[in-house]
């Protein structure tokens, strides 16, 4: 920890760059895998490619302030492109690869974005059907070598062969450093505005509680526009001068595991779910002595972990680690690498079942809490003092207290300067004491470790930790006719499903457009009709993010009413009622996921 660069001697995100390279010049900063290899770049090697971005960008006329845009998948150009803008005064806006082109649009003219950095082909043709509505972007730069157009220039020309860095334009720790766009109530994102020292702040004191080393290695595959990875995988990793390895695909993630070797992970629960989930089906798939000595070795494995923390006693038991580590718990590991001293998870709640499975083989995950408005680490578990089914105690320099209805208040230099262009908004949640509400309902004990209970507002946290208003996609929804009730389910589930009532009438015209028999229960199940279900309420959908997508229908013909205790007497739909008289039906709409 001798080599961590603190935030005073950084001043800005660019000076801690700069900082870094001038430490450990050679040290391997980044890889990234390209033309069937794994290749590598050294802090000085950013640094060059840096000054050729620096070039390129002060060749276009830009002024201080400015926003500059990047849609790109993880890699070395995305740092590259955040830290020549940043040392130019400008401002970037990370944006998700994936996004829908009219919310894209949205945010670019939000932001008033001048520059749009993205990356291939298929990007381009979905951009191109909103280009009318992208005038104020200067300049797109495409990392695939693409045919010129107008305003558009591939990379390769848009570099110059090469360049010595400039001088950065002086920046202060309060100066807005990134707009991030998250999910706002009503269905339109709200632009986060965070500022070098919001950053710089939050990376630092999750260095008092997650203890990083300079020879660690992350495997990076959450998206660099999510804040969790961007704060923890990207400048904190500068901040100790650790390796980030870019993995390929999240598809590919387990080969990049065994390739990589990590020895920290950054992530939201759903990889660990989808991790467990290939363990239990290998196991249900085995003999019964193998799922005996799984069972047994996580049993054992939880209750070490008890007793090293202090709330449990010794056990005979433990006699037996050696023996089941070797067995059971390091062959699992090993397909995770088989380095990982610790793994962290963030952006939504991680189930106890799949942390004590985990926490039982060996492999210590600490869970944290946080916003993107707050940089977004509001706390986290300590190794030596981790209760995995709470989220941890405030970091250093973080207050947090409790509110009107046990809502959780924050206050601390990780607060954001406030939501772009919507002042507003910013008031709404962050009062004049500083305190920002964040809208989730909490227990606080004597310890100070933080149990996030419920939430004040209607807000889904899916288990990638994207965040969705469902009120608002059930009003879209409802919007055709062949919809009487919805409602959107999706809490810490890998996509969002919805529940929808029929209306009768334009059911029969439904049915009969899709040729089967609106009587026979059979319909409401029918692989065709939930096909041809899905694209109506995608239809009505289009103007929330892209992440905001339903992936399969509940159809329903029993109307929620009051009366059936589905609502309360205020016409509201009582969302957990609907969700446990359903929960057999929803259940199987997430069969193999």
């Amino acid at each position: 920890m001798d080599d961590v660069i603190t935030p005073d001697e950084a001043g800005s995100l660019y000076g801690l760059f700069q900082e870094r390279v001038r430490r450990t010049p050679d040290k391997v900063a980044y890889r990234y895998f390209r033309h069937n290899a794994w290749r590598e770049f050294t802090w000085l090697a950013m640094q060059k490619q840096v000054a050729r971005w620096q070039k390129a960008l002060s060749g276009l006329g830009l002024q201080r302030g400015d926003r500059v845009a990047i849609m790109l998948k993880n890699c070395p150009v995305w740092i590259m492109f955040d830290q020549a803008a940043m040392s130019l005064g400008l401002v970037t806006v990370p944006l998700y690869t994936v996004d829908r082109p009219d919310n894209v649009a949205y945010i670019v003219n939000d932001a008033d974005v001048k520059l749009l950095l993205f990356e291939s082909a298929e990007q381009w043709h979905a951009l191109y059907t909103v280009k009318d509505k992208l005038g104020g972007v200067l300049r797109f730069v495409a990392m695939d070598n693409l045919r010129r157009d107008a305003n558009l220039v591939p990379m390769g020309e848009f570099l110059p062969r090469d360049a010595e860095p400039m001088s950065p334009v002086p920046v202060s720790s309060g100066d807005l450093a990134s707009i991030i766009y998250t999910s706002g109530t009503t269905g339109r994102p709200k632009g986060v505005m965070l500022s070098h020292g919001n950053m710089l702040t939050n990376a630092q004191a999750c260095l008092d509680t997650f203890f990083v080393r300079g020879d660690d290695v992350f495997l990076s595959f959450l998206p660099l526009s999510h804040t969790f990875e961007r704060t923890l995988g990207y400048y904190l990793t500068v901040m100790t001068g650790s390796t980030v390895a870019f993995a390929r695909s999240i598809q590919q993630l387990s080969e990049d595991l065994a390739s990589i070797r990590p020895t920290l992970l950054i992530s939201v629960p759903r990889i660990y779910e989808r991790v467990y989930a290939a363990i239990k089906e290998r196991l249900e798939e085995g003999a019964p002595l193998n799922r005996w000595l799984f069972e047994l070795a996580v049993e054992t494995g939880w209750a070490r972990f008890e007793h090293e923390q202090g709330r449990g006693a010794w056990q005979p038991s433990f006699l037996l680690w050696p023996l089941l580590k070797r067995l059971v718990a390091q062959k699992i590991l090993d397909r995770l690498g088989g380095r990982l001293r610790v793994a962290f998870s963030g952006g939504a709640a991680l189930s106890s079942e799949v942390s004590r499975v985990f926490i039982g083989l060996g492999l210590p995950i600490v869970q944290g809490y946080g916003l993107t408005e707050t940089s977004p680490v509001i706390s986290g578990n300590r190794l030596d003092d981790n209760r995995p089914d709470s989220v941890g105690q405030a970091v250093s320099g973080v207050e947090v207290r409790l509110g009107e209805q046990n809502v959780l208040l924050a206050r601390g230099p990780n607060v954001m300067l406030g939501y772009w262009n919507n002042p507003e908004a910013t008031k709404a949640v962050i009062d004049r004491d500083g305190w920002l509400n964040t809208g989730d309902i909490a227990h606080v004990s004597e310890s100070g470790h933080i149990y996030i209970t419920g939430r004040i507002k209607e807000i889904i946290v899916m288990s990638n930790g994207e965040k969705i208003p469902p009120s608002d996609m059930e009003m879209a929804i409802l919007q055709d006719p062949l919809f009487d009730q919805a409602m959107i389910f999706g809490e810490a589930r890998p996509y969002l499903v919805a529940l929808a009532v029929l209306n009768p009438q334009s059911w029969l015209h439904f049915a009969h457009e899709v040729g089967i028999r609106a009587d026979m229960p059979e319909a409401l199940t029918d692989s065709r009709v939930e096909a041809k279900v899905l694209k109506r309420i995608s239809r009505n959908l289009r103007g929330f993010p892209g992440y905001a997508r339903v992936n399969r229908v509940l159809l329903l013909h029993e109307p929620w009413t009051i009366d059936n205790g589905l609502m309360t007497p205020t016409l509201k739909i009582k969302r957990d009622e609907v969700a446990r008289r359903y929960a057999l039906q929803i259940g199987r709409l997430y069969e193999g996921h």
